[in-house]
């Protein structure tokens, strides 16, 4: 049996030391949540092309990227340290290394906070003072106002949270220029839309967790045809904020028309998805993981073309 199955569900698994090196690397590697900052990086690296109107200084995009990870990872060390509870509880993240034991929790809370430090004093030496603050904020909001306050108190959760994971685009217009502009702005905001019809198709799939442990996100409080209606009004308003770049006058024609078409797939995703929850479609046959396998697409699709554009002006 594994640490899980063999002990009564919620329960903690004891923590051990005599682990495999390997495995507690790996564990401490998981404490980071490497899958979700992939998609934070690819907001980041982007968005630095669009400020260099070209390839800006490689060094730069490496220190910033190095730091991005080491702040988010602290955060969600701290996370995953303060859910450690709730985590036990839920399918979906019971192999998770505080869960399982790999990792003490005084060891996760150790590490976050020395990621914590460690990314603001990088950023400081070998960004700047600005994308400093800036991941520093994202972490401190992350770690406090969403996971600490918001997360298990209001079904709006994600919505607020969410905005820990637009910070990475200001970050990487303020590495570039020490500044923050309106395009950078524009793109924040449509991370701070997308990140609702992202998570909550997520959420819609294993609400039972969530409804065990009592987290109130939106499908625990709502039903299916509630959540996609905010699904689809939230997706409206995130396509029409990407097209906001191109009048603003920061890009020329390719990347409106990749986010023309790359929006309109999403709202034909987001509009089939209501329409299945207004039939009172449940289980497998909801399909609301086709969005949310579809909107990791679509914000690559998305930022590649804003890295892009640039050199076809």
């Amino acid at each position: 049996m594994t640490a899980v199955e063999s002990r009564p569900a919620g329960v903690l698994a004891p923590s051990s030391t005599h682990r495999p090196l390997g495995a507690r690397i790996k564990g401490f590697v998981a404490l980071t949540k490497p899958r979700i900052i992939e998609l934070l990086l690819i907001t980041t690296i982007p968005v630095m092309f669009l400020a260099a109107q070209g390839v800006p200084d490689l060094g730069l995009v490496l220190a910033t990227c190095v730091g991005g990870y080491l702040s988010a990872g602290g955060a969600n060390a701290l996370n995953m340290y303060l859910d450690r509870d709730i985590d036990a509880l839920m399918h979906r993240t019971e192999r998770r290394p505080l869960v399982t034991g790999i990792v003490a929790p005084g060891e996760a809370l150790a590490f976050g906070i020395g990621l914590a430090v460690v990314s603001t004093v990088w950023f400081v030496l070998l960004v700047n003072w600005l994308s400093a603050a800036l991941a520093l904020g994202a972490l401190l909001f992350y770690v406090v106002v969403y996971t600490m306050l918001l997360k298990r108190r209001t079904s709006q959760n994600i919505v607020w949270g969410g905005i820990a994971g637009c910070m990475p685009v200001l970050i990487g217009w303020s590495s570039v220029t020490n500044e923050v502009s309106w395009a950078a702005a524009v793109l924040f905001l449509v991370i701070f839309f997308w990140t609702p019809p992202h998570y909550w198709p997520l959420s819609m799939k294993v609400k039972d967790d969530y409804e065990r442990v009592g987290v109130p996100m939106l499908p625990v409080v709502a039903g299916n045809k509630a959540v996609a209606r905010q699904i689809v009004l939230y997706s409206w308003l995130m396509v029409a904020v990407s097209l906001a770049l191109w009048p603003l006058g920061y890009v020329g024609w390719f990347y409106p028309l990749v986010a023309l078409a790359a929006g309109a797939w999403w709202l034909k995703e987001a509009h089939a998805l209501q329409a299945r929850a207004k039939a009172g479609v449940t289980g497998a046959k909801l399909r609301e993981m086709r969005l949310f396998h579809w909107s990791i697409t679509y914000v690559s699709v998305l930022f590649v073309a804003v890295a892009v554009d640039p050199f076809l002006r």
